[in-house]
């Protein structure tokens, strides 16, 4: 999953119940406070991401109160009247800062990212980016670089609330009044709390990111603001339940971090404690912050993309007294955009009183910066380009030795070549077969995608591909295999799952990946069915650290699996190769090239700093020698002193542990004369 990043603060566009709240913006100050300070990096606030909670229950305060408000004076509720309202104090800010994002992003990103920057902008446009992160959390093999519109994510959640909360109003009001209202939304935040629950077990990025898994907390604000003529505490009652509720607030900043399951129950801590200060009243201890609490929003949305675009610039990290440094030069950008763009507009009086135009600029505006991204992702920037390179494929068809050169060369290669395959920007979208047509398994999907044969059907051999995406990567080229000897290739591989039978607790999904427990299981069964002729395996040797219940000794569990995995795939099969693991580079290979376009080989990793993982490489040897199994090492295949990222014609990497496709099936005549030959 992405990095965790926090609503931006809602701006006060609309009336608080019951006049203006001072300690409301003294909330919203200390909520993006605590946000800011933890993209910021500062030690013991990682838990800063909770702010999110705090400005939900805020915004489903003060918005219900709004439409109550207007409800109980003029006996009706004007739907555009909202919605313009909203468009008016919103958009001007976020599509400055997203056109601006954007021509930077463009400017100093490598090219390579524009298309999913693009995608990024105009999902920012259309409100669906929270759907959108969601999809690429979950996909293991999307960019793990956070977006520099991450934080969009929960304009969309809101607007997707707000998208049915006036209509609900309207309805439960016509029906039976306040009291069918009151219980539509506690109906509504009990559901929706109780699919916070099961996602966040399930599949955390969209509880993170999902409307229905946030929509209870936006109820709880919406309730506050239903009962808020109900609250009677007495001074010292509201003083003591406000203190409460922010105590419960900083709290969960501190003892929460991005390990923690969320949101869950675990968002029930800082959304109820942001619902006792609202319901404690004007609390006079929150009333020094007002002036931050104003430059909330805009605070938020220009310090996000500081702090991941100015990293990207320099080219690496920032220590933290830079990343401070920034968020306080965003503080200041913030004020000058509230007093020279927020207030201006949204004061506008030709805007307030027509709605249609207000809303006819809100549309304006979300179409700016869809034009921008489009124009970004058709006319990204452009790189030097060298000569044409030599055909690697043909090269090692016609002399399997002429590799070993090519990457020699590669080593002091200075310009990316002009026939590069596959080109920079089409290396992030580069798949092979079982990737296209659903037979290589993500990390959500079911236990088995059905029989994912390859070649004829009733071939007198049969070839399995067995482990996770590393052995994926070698699809190409033992389908060339395949297809040139006349076998059937069955493939069975999953995203970061480990043929041999280890549990894992996989990060994205912040949970024990029980989808790779079943496959592991059913592809016992169906190797054990199929009796192939060979079994190629291969497998990341990354998981040392993932094993689930943190066995004392990592290394043995994971030793004892591939001793077990070789036993049975050798009572399976006739023959059983094992391809040990492939180079780790320390960067992205592509931002790497883009970034040194005319000196590529400064790209070029020492072979001892990616073989990583030594143990565990070790350890499969280990095993497949105990098992009388073959082991092919691509390494020299791949690296001599170092390991080039251009090799001839061919990309090499597609990320950071995955090789091309083109490339992978370039290895063909290398890895055939490796294989046992079948009679």
């Amino acid at each position: 999953m992405p990095p965790r990043s926090a609503a931006p603060p809602r701006p006060a566009d609309d009336a608080p119940t019951r006049g203006f709240r001072s300690d409301i913006q003294g909330l919203r100050a200390v909520a993006v406070l605590l946000v800011v300070a933890a993209h910021a990096g500062l030690p013991g606030l990682a838990g800063g991401y909770v702010g999110v909670d705090v400005f939900f229950v805020i915004s489903g305060f003060l918005i219900t109160g709004l439409l109550l408000g207007e409800s109980s004076a003029t006996r009706k509720i004007s739907i555009s009247r909202f919605f313009a309202r909203r468009a008016i104090r919103l958009l001007p800010l976020s599509t400055l800062v997203a056109a601006l994002t954007l021509a930077a992003a463009w400017r100093w990103l490598p090219p390579a990212r524009t298309a999913d920057l693009g995608a990024d902008a105009l999902a920012a446009a259309s409100y669906s980016i929270n759907i959108r992160l969601a999809q690429v959390a979950t996909d293991y093999f999307a960019t793990t670089d956070p977006s520099p519109f991450q934080h969009y994510w929960s304009l969309a959640v809101e607007e997707q609330f707000y998208l049915i909360w006036p209509l609900l109003l309207l309805g439960a009001l016509r029906i039976g009044g306040r009291r069918a209202f009151t219980v539509a939304v506690s109906v509504l935040c009990c559901a929706s709390f109780v699919y916070s629950i099961v996602s966040t077990t399930q599949s955390a990025p969209w509880a993170y990111f999902g409307s229905p898994s946030r929509a209870w907390e936006l109820c709880i604000g919406a309730l506050i603001a239903i009962g808020s003529s109900r609250w009677r505490f007495g001074t010292s009652g509201s003083m003591l339940v406000s203190w409460i509720g922010l105590a419960a607030v900083l709290a969960a900043a501190v003892l929460y971090d991005d390990r923690t399951p969320f949101p869950g129950f675990a968002a029930l801590v800082p959304a109820l404690g942001a619902a006792a200060v609202i319901a404690g009243g004007r609390t006079r201890y929150l009333r020094p912050f007002p002036l931050i609490g104003e430059l909330s929003y805009g605070w938020y949305l220009w310090h996000w993309p500081l702090l991941v675009l100015i990293p990207a610039l320099i080219g690496h990290q920032l220590e933290i007294a830079l990343r401070v440094a920034l968020c306080a030069a965003a503080l200041a950008i913030a004020f000058v955009t509230y007093r020279l763009v927020e207030n201006p507009i949204r004061h506008r009086r030709a805007l307030i009183r027509r709605p249609a135009r207000g809303l006819l600029l809100g549309l304006s505006l979300s179409a700016l910066t869809a034009a921008l991204a489009v124009a970004a992702v058709h006319h990204p920037r452009s790189l030097t380009v060298g000569a044409a390179a030599v055909d690697t494929s043909d090269a090692v068809q016609a002399a399997p030795a002429a590799l070993a050169r090519l990457i020699a060369a590669g080593e002091s290669t200075e310009l990316i070549p002009a026939n590069l395959r596959p080109a920079l920007n089409d290396a992030a979208g580069d798949q092979s077969r079982p990737q296209r047509d659903g037979c290589h398994l993500t990390l959500v999907s079911g236990v088995r995608p059905g029989e994912c044969v390859y070649g004829p059907p009733r071939a007198a051999r049969t070839v399995v591909l067995l482990g996770d995406s590393h052995a994926l990567q070698w699809f190409p080229a033992l389908d060339v295999i395949a297809s040139d000897a006349g076998w059937r290739l069955v493939s069975f591989t999953r995203s970061s799952c480990s043929p041999a039978p280890v549990a894992v607790r996989n990060s994205k999904l912040k949970r024990r990946y029980t989808e790779c427990d079943a496959w592991q299981q059913w592809v016992a069964r169906r190797v054990d069915q199929l009796r192939p002729d060979l079994v190629v395996v291969t497998s990341s040797t990354n998981y040392l650290g993932m094993l689930a219940d943190h066995p004392a000794d990592p290394l043995a569990e994971w030793s004892a699996a591939w001793d077990g995995l070789f036993g049975r795939l050798r009572a399976d099969a006739r023959h059983v190769v094992v391809l040990t693991d492939t180079p780790t580079l320390t960067g992205d290979p592509v931002d790497c090239i883009a970034r040194h376009s005319t000196a590529i080989r400064d790209c070029a990793e020492p072979a001892a700093t990616v073989l990583r993982d030594q143990d565990a490489r070790q350890a499969i040897r280990n095993a497949a020698n105990r098992a009388g199994v073959r082991v092919i090492d691509p390494t020299p295949w791949l690296c001599s002193r170092r390991c080039p990222l251009v090799v001839g014609d061919l990309l090499v990497y597609r990320d950071t542990n995955h090789l091309t496709a083109a490339y992978a099936e370039s290895l063909a005549p290398l890895l055939s004369s490796a294989l046992p030959r079948l009679p």
